[in-house]
């Protein structure tokens, strides 16, 4: 078969231009893999390609375009103080005194609880009784020492006072607020706390969030004033 100057003409010439053809189609190809990268609206080109290299497979455990806040987590510890008045405010100044001394601030609030405290009252006082009449003898000797009508008038607040502080019951509700990368400190508060007087013995107990009763007790926290 013979094969004229002219058909080995046309045949180099097709072949040579699919050459061509096959470089640049490999050239765009390879172009395109480097630099076409998904381009967000407002974000320039090598923003878009470094949002794609950190979202990439070799950042598998990173999560991408996670937010910069921290979520806070908080947890309860129930004190029970019972007609104890006194270790109820000793309780108090002692988390006073550690906010202030480790600027616990808002990572550790505390509201008291006296649940019983209007229905003491209204059941405290009693009907109104008519009274004899005092004798004009024992006027007339009190009217005359006026020590002993002085000592009258104080020890009547003071039986008031402690007639309150038998009778109404008291506990306080501590909440401790800390953000998720302080997880130590809250646990070391939620073991100080309650190891510690006068809270070891005001049966302490701690109310996580994943406690079925700490809706119940996030929800009195807030009603508390």
């Amino acid at each position: 078969m013979c094969i004229s100057c002219e058909d080995l003409i046309s045949i180099v010439t097709y072949y040579s231009v699919k050459r061509h053809s096959l470089q640049a189609l490999l050239k765009t190809a390879a172009n395109m893999s480097i630099h076409d990268t998904p381009v967000i609206r407002g974000m320039s080109a090598d923003s878009a390609a470094a949002n794609a290299n950190l979202c990439g497979r070799g950042h598998l455990d990173l999560e991408c375009g996670a937010s910069q806040t921290r979520t806070m987590a908080h947890s309860y510890i129930k004190l029970d103080f019972g007609t104890d008045e006194e270790k109820a405010q000793q309780a108090r100044h002692k988390l006073d005194g550690w906010k202030q001394a480790f600027r616990l601030d808002k990572r550790l609030l505390y509201k008291l609880d006296r649940p019983e405290s209007d229905a003491g009252e209204a059941g405290s006082k009693p009907e109104p009784v008519e009274k004899p009449a005092p004798a004009v003898k024992s006027q007339a000797k009190t009217a005359a020492n006026p020590k002993a009508k002085t000592a009258a008038k104080a020890s009547k607040p003071a039986a008031e006072k402690s007639a309150s502080a038998t009778n109404g019951k008291v506990a306080l509700l501590v909440r401790l607020y800390f953000s998720s990368h302080e997880k130590l400190s809250e646990q070391r508060w939620l073991e100080r706390i309650p190891s510690e007087e006068p809270f070891k013995s005001a049966s302490p107990k701690v109310v996580h969030r994943s406690d079925p009763e700490f809706e119940s007790t996030d929800q009195e926290f807030e009603a508390l004033e």
